[in-house]
């Protein structure tokens, strides 16, 4: 493998398999409509897999949360490191729309010296270059998974790529949403070194097949052709 990390989600234990054999780095864990598993499902995927698992903290489909929500995500973040998560991805929004820094510095401390990255929630905000600014402040934070917009990668991807100009943000970017296989070359051009894998790991892209280690291991090839090209043409 190479420097690249790839991260694929996974729903199930019976997912793992294929996303190990495939050359996965990280797993990321979530319900199927992307929200909090349960405890027990969190220890099953854990004790099937031997790479980290990271895992979604969500309580509603909407990017705000409350005081009660947050007490919960604590305890259930607790409850998941006890199970055996390696790391989290969480991301919350003000009503204004912007990166609530407050809300995810407070989980980043309660959960301390485990990993964690912001969500796509950064594409509903209004001005994705001062997002990036609040981003990079956050303790603790080993990365952002974004689109460039709500409608995914194919609608955000010019916009995504200019604001991974910038080195700060290219080191941190994780590219997900949609993520074509023609949009991995310009990326790791950029410096952008994680990737995450969602329906494009499934056989017909549905979340009613599991992860297929053929699959994978496409995208695992693929980036880290990507990522030697890059650095030889850099070099």
């Amino acid at each position: 493998m190479g420097d690249g990390l790839l991260e694929v989600s996974v729903l199930d234990p019976r997912d793992v398999s294929g996303a190990a054999e495939g050359g996965a780095d990280r797993l990321l864990l979530s319900t199927a409509d992307g929200m909090s598993p349960e405890p027990a499902l969190v220890s099953a995927v854990c004790r099937a897999s031997e790479l980290p698992v990271h895992v979604v903290l969500r309580l509603n489909d909407t990017w705000s949360t409350t005081g009660g929500e947050i007490a919960r995500l604590v305890g259930l973040g607790q409850d998941y490191v006890g199970s055996g998560a390696a790391g989290f991805s969480f991301g919350f929004l003000d009503a204004d729309l912007e990166v609530d820094t407050e809300v995810c510095a407070y989980l980043a401390a309660q959960l301390p010296h485990v990993p964690w990255t912001f969500g796509r929630a950064v594409d509903d905000t209004l001005d994705l270059c001062r997002s990036w600014r609040r981003l990079v402040e956050l303790p603790g934070l080993a990365g952002v998974c974004s689109a460039g917009s709500p409608r995914g990668l194919e609608a955000g991807f010019d916009e995504l790529l200019s604001v991974a100009a910038d080195p700060t943000v290219a080191a941190m970017l994780m590219p997900g949403g949609g993520l074509l296989a023609e949009q991995v070359p310009w990326f790791a051009r950029s410096g952008v070194r994680q990737f995450h894998l969602g329906r494009q790991a499934r056989p017909g892209a549905s979340y009613k097949a599991y992860v297929d280690a053929g699959h994978v291991r496409s995208w695992r090839l693929l980036v880290d052709d990507a990522l030697e090209r890059a650095v030889r043409a850099a070099g």
